[in-house]
């Protein structure tokens, strides 16, 4: 799964570049959808986070377009080990992540 975004000011820290948070928001969204379609083609199998590992390694500024994809590396039906990283345009490695991931149980989810 991917994730885009192109950097306003409101995606920026106090120095002028890429808030930590956002990055790490875009990373657990993408690898999270990737758990989500290992098992469901439309992406609608809920799947929460257990942990994500992030490492930021260098800095987008505003204006920078951003992906952030997920890659499947192991796991079962219900827990999914998913590795990411956020580029820019340009091709920089911004952040890798990595992550676990939990199939929310159906006798789990609201009604709707």
């Amino acid at each position: 799964a991917r994730c885009h975004l192109t950097l306003g000011e409101q995606h920026l820290n106090r120095h002028g570049v890429l808030h930590g948070g956002i990055a790490s928001t875009m990373l657990d969204n993408a690898l999270g959808a990737t758990a989500s379609l290992s098992v469901d083609a439309g992406g609608r199998a809920p799947f929460m986070t257990l942990s994500l590992n992030t490492h930021f390694l260098a800095p987008a500024r505003l204006g920078a377009k951003l992906t952030a994809t997920g890659r499947l590396v192991g796991g079962g039906s219900a827990v999914k080990f998913v590795d990411g990283e956020l580029v820019d345009s340009e091709g920089t490695l911004i952040a890798t992540a990595s992550g676990v991931f939990k199939r929310v149980p159906e006798h789990r989810l609201p009604e709707v």
